[in-house]
């Protein structure tokens, strides 16, 4: 008789430990947990991607320069009173001009894209010197486009295929970008033409919540093998390839340089892409 009280109370000691930890996880979702985190000394951020879209004279670009910031701010820091400007390689300057105030967006309106040319970007600001140097890439078009509604595990994605036909003369890189109207923050996708040099071949997009009537901006640029492996690298870390409970990744490092003090590098990447767009309609 007291082993069965015993186990009696037991049972009822277990209920009200289970009771207690199913209310502390209940709480503890709903709960909203700010962890403090340590902020670094804010670093310039150079966005300058010269972009040539077929069809076009290409004149118009822009260079953008922010900071970073604190984990938890929502906006992001502006640098105003820089000089820019890229020289092609037959030193022709092309001025870059904040002319909206405190936008960070520097423009150029007489911009002379040509292939295979190498450009030089230069960013003075507060006596510092940045540079970075690359090659303007070609693209091939985009020839056909194809959707498939049985994609997925399900059985039941939308899935699109981008097809264009690689050269075979050289060693090719692409960037695919996706932007779908129910998104506000565009897809990544990159791509090398190891495996297919010189034959068809697809730059591919699936979204399990894409429905017919939604339209998908699509975007393929040329590129640098670098630049390849840059935005490799940024694609993986943005998916979380490492797992939950691996070491946090090292700070990627663009084209960039520091020329007054190397140690005080900006991040960001200088690149020129020929590009191809196409703008989808869901079926």
């Amino acid at each position: 008789m007291l082993v069965i009280t015993l186990n009696f109370n037991l049972m009822k000691i277990l209920s009200y430990i289970s009771a207690i930890i199913a209310i502390v996880l209940l709480n503890s979702c709903e709960d909203v947990v700010n962890v403090n985190l340590d902020t670094a000394a804010p670093r310039l951020v150079i966005n300058g991607s010269i972009q040539w879209q077929k069809g076009t004279l290409g004149n118009e670009q822009k260079i953008r320069l922010t900071t970073t910031t604190g984990f938890y701010d929502t906006t992001i820091p502006t640098v105003s009173g820089a000089v820019v400007a890229v020289t092609n390689s037959d030193n022709t300057t092309f001025t870059f001009t904040e002319e909206v105030p405190n936008s960070g967006i520097y423009l150029c309106h007489n911009f002379v894209p040509e292939i295979d040319k190498t450009y030089v970007m230069t960013v003075v600001l507060n006596g510092e010197t940045y540079t970075a140097t690359e090659t303007l890439k070609s693209v091939s078009p985009i020839t056909t486009i194809e959707q498939n509604d049985e994609g997925g595990f399900t059985g039941t994605d939308i899935e699109i295929k981008t097809f264009f036909n690689d050269p075979g003369n050289a060693d090719n890189y692409y960037l695919f970008k996706y932007k779908s109207s129910i998104n506000a923050v565009p897809s990544y996708e990159v791509s090398d033409d190891e495996f297919y040099q010189g034959n068809e071949f697809f730059g591919f997009y699936s979204n399990e919540d894409i429905v017919s009537g939604d339209t998908l901006d699509i975007t393929i640029y040329g590129i640098s093998k670098r630049y390849y492996e840059y935005m490799n690298k940024l694609i993986l870390i943005s998916m979380g390839s490492g797992g939950p409970f691996s070491t946090p990744p090292a700070t990627v490092r663009g084209n960039i340089v520091n020329q007054t003090h190397p140690d005080n590098y900006a991040l960001g990447y200088f690149n020129l892409s020929e590009t191809d767009i196409r703008n989808y309609v869901i079926q």
